[in-house]
């Protein structure tokens, strides 16, 4: 489910979604994921992942990514609380979300992301155990989490034809 952002109060009838590439960011204290995927396909997949120090994230990797991959817009998944409220982290990803617009001069979307970590670490636990994934493997569970939201934002969403 999309979410908006609180700070810029609801939505209304929503705006075309335009058609192309679209990056999504898994944001997290130590790492964020990022995905792309394409508004034609409806299909996303893991790309990489940007270090989160102690201070803010690695912006020279972000903008590396947004120069290589020119995306027409960008998500952001929102850790929300389980009745839909924000917490903690979800209000640091709203922060991240807003810089990142203004970095990029790119439109920010938020997607409600409740249960996409539990369900990527679920997968990476059956694929340990089965023998097809290794723990070096884990690094990249954030970018299949921020696949997993930019999937579900691409099913959920209405594009421009």
């Amino acid at each position: 489910m999309a979410v908006p952002d609180n700070d810029q109060g609801s939505p209304g009838t929503p705006a075309p979604i335009p058609a192309g590439t679209w990056l999504s960011f898994d944001f997290g204290l130590k790492r964020i994921g990022v995905a792309s995927g394409q508004t034609a396909t409806g299909t996303a997949g893991p790309l990489d992942v940007v270090a989160h120090g102690p201070q803010q994230p690695d912006w020279d990797h972000i903008r590396s990514l947004l120069k290589e991959w020119r995306p027409v817009g960008l998500v952001v998944g929102l850790p929300l609380g389980k009745d839909g409220e924000d917490t903690p982290l979800s209000k640091r990803a709203r922060a991240f979300g807003r810089r990142l617009a203004q970095e990029s001069g790119i439109s920010v979307l938020f997607q409600d992301e409740r249960l996409t970590s539990w369900a990527v670490d679920e997968e990476f636990s059956i694929q340990r155990a089965a023998g097809s994934a290794r723990r070096k493997d884990a690094a990249r569970l954030d970018a299949k989490a921020a696949a997993i939201i930019l999937q579900n934002w691409l099913q959920s969403s209405h594009h421009e034809p």
